[in-house]
Parts: C-alpha cells; structure tokens; sequence
C-alpha cells in the first residue's frame, strides 16, 4: 500500500510537468494527497517500514507512461486504478481515507473528459479513418480475390481503394467537422446582445423570453433573467471567458481531414502489404487477414481504453465487425465472380 502510494503520487507529479494551469493545480494536489496517504501507512508501519519498496507492476508501468506518452493516455488508466477503490474492505484504512480515494476518481474521470473533449473531432477522425481503412480495403482484398483476380490486380485494386478512401474520408471529415462548427458558431449568443441586457426594462423582463426559447421552462427563465438583470443593476458585468463556444471541442475541419486521411491510409495500406512484397495466393491472404486482425483489435483495444470501456471487448467486437465484412464481401466476390465467369 505505501509503495503504491509513492507512485500514484509520482505519476500526478509526472502528469503535472507536462500541464499547466487549473489542471496542474489540480495534479499537483492529487499527488500531495496520495503523499499524504503514504505517510499515514508510514505512520501505521514505524520501525518496520524498511527501506522504499518498488509499487505494483501496474503503478510502475502508469509512471513510466506518465513520463513518456500522452497525459490523457495515462489519466484513463489512472481512473481505472482509482477506481478499484481497493481500501474498502481494509481494517487498517480510515473512511476518509477510502472516500479520500473514491473522490480521486472523479477528479481523474473530470479531468480526463476535459482531455476526450479536446481531442474528439481529431480523436474520432483517427480511430474511424484507421478502423475503416482496414475493414474497407481487407473487404475490398478479399472481394477481388473471390472475384478469381491475380496478385497484381489485387494489389492495384487494394492501392487504388487505398487513395479512394483516404480522399474521401478526408473530404467527408472536413465537410462534417466545418459544417458542425459553422452551426455551433449561428447558435452562439450575439455579443451586441449581450452589450443590450444592462439597458432591458427591468419591470419588462423580456431576457426571460430568451431564456424559454433556449428550452427554460418559464418559472425558471423568469428566476434566472432577474437574477441576471439584478446584476446589471449593481455594476457591469466581468467579461465572458473567450473560446467557450464548443468549436474547440469539435476540432478543426482541416485537423479532422488530415488526421482521416493519413490514419485511413494506414489502415488500407496493411491488408496490401504483403501483396506489395511479392507474397502469392494463399500466404497473401493468410499474411493480410493476420496483420489486419491484430490491427484491428489494437484500435479496438485503444477506443476502450480511452472510453473507459473494457479493452478486450472493444477489440474483440472491432474483430468481429472486420471479419463479418470480409467474409460477407469475399463471398459477393465469389458470387460475382462466377457469373461473370
């Protein structure tokens, strides 16, 4: 438990040297908290807590990734930690210690939402761009092959969907993204209108008419514009804070296109690669399925682990999607192939 301690304290440390801000602040008093859990199991052991023990292969890992990769990486895995809440059955640990934990995963869950938040328009683009690049292409593979192609066809057949794809999703992304933006920004208040609420007739309320059409009901959209009408009485009102608009949490059209693009591209290119290198038929095809397969599960695997869901399912479940369309689109092949022929 004390060697646990110290590392869940260095990793917060670690994730707050590569923060800044309220989320370092907010780090930093995580792992001032888990110190302070480490000396109490300090305190519990005296004369017996020895010299400083290594943590758990889990806790050491996370410190190492803290150090290395992404902080929202590591914080999704520190939630899953925190949230074993593994002091509840202890008689040794007081119950402000135990809540002291419970309450740390929320914080980690917060802010590792903030961390989803700002990566989701990129985020999506890269995970659906991959996942699609290799279902796409390996169904196009093996439709071809089924369809009684060569090598060689097969292999401009896989790069020619390669390209296709990629452009199109590309496209596609930054038609979404831009479209999304522009309907977040029509939405957001004006800020004329804004400037207008300290000249409103108090007596008249109509604030409250903006609030009910935003979806208030009307009891609450009266309470909420005196409120506000009250202020302005009092004094100006302190600046918006800028950017709160939700564009910066969808991305930008351009960051989704590029990021749909090269991790479409990817994916497409591994169901081709073996035929690229001169592999024949059968080992082809047997290589493609393979490499596609673990690729796959290793995005399905990333997307649970990101979501907070279970990694295994979600890479099971990408696997399986990837080998219904394979075979449903070799079996077309087959079936077209014939009749052609």
């Amino acid at each position: 438990m004390l060697a646990d301690e110290r590392e869940e304290a260095r990793v917060y440390r670690e994730l707050a040297g590569r923060s800044d801000g309220e989320e370092r602040q907010i780090l930093l008093g995580l792992a001032d908290a888990e110190t302070r859990h480490a000396a109490y199991w300090e305190r519990l052991l005296g004369e017996d807590v020895g010299p400083p023990q290594r943590g758990s292969p889990r806790m050491r890992l996370l410190a190492h990734l803290a150090r290395r990769f992404g902080w929202l990486f590591v914080l999704v895995l520190m939630q899953h930690a925190e949230s074993r809440w593994r002091y509840a059955a202890d008689a040794d640990v007081p119950a402000a210690m135990a809540a002291d934990e419970r309450i740390h995963a929320e914080v980690v869950r917060g802010l590792a939402a903030r961390g989803r938040a700002r990566l989701s328009g990129t985020l999506r683009a890269s995970v659906f761009g991959a996942n699609d690049g290799l279902v796409s292409n390996i169904s196009l593979v093996l439709g071809v092959i089924g369809g009684g192609a060569s090598s060689r066809s097969v292999l401009l057949a896989g790069l020619a969907g390669l390209l296709a794809g990629a452009l199109s999703m590309a496209a596609g992304e930054y038609i979404s993204v831009s479209s999304q933006r522009e309907l977040l920004a029509a939405s957001r208040p004006d800020d004329q209108a804004r400037i207008s609420v300290a000249q409103l007739d108090v007596d008249a309320n109509e604030l409250a008419l903006v609030y009910r059409a935003r979806g208030i009901p009307a009891d609450e959209a009266e309470r909420r514009a005196d409120a506000v009408l009250h202020r302005q009485s009092a004094g100006p009102a302190p600046p918006t804070r800028a950017g709160i608009d939700g564009t910066d949490v969808v991305g930008s059209g351009l960051g989704a296109a590029i990021s749909s693009f090269v991790f479409f591209a990817v994916g497409a290119f591994i169901p081709v690669l073996p035929f690229l290198l001169g592999m024949q038929e059968l080992t082809a095809v047997l290589v493609a399925g393979v490499l596609t397969g673990v690729a796959l599960m290793i995005a399905g695997a990333t997307v649970g682990v990101l979501s907070g869901a279970s990694p295994l399912r979600r890479a099971l479940r990408q696997l399986a999607i990837g080998v219904t369309a394979a075979t449903a689109t070799y079996l077309l092949g087959l079936a077209f192939g014939t009749i052609v022929g």
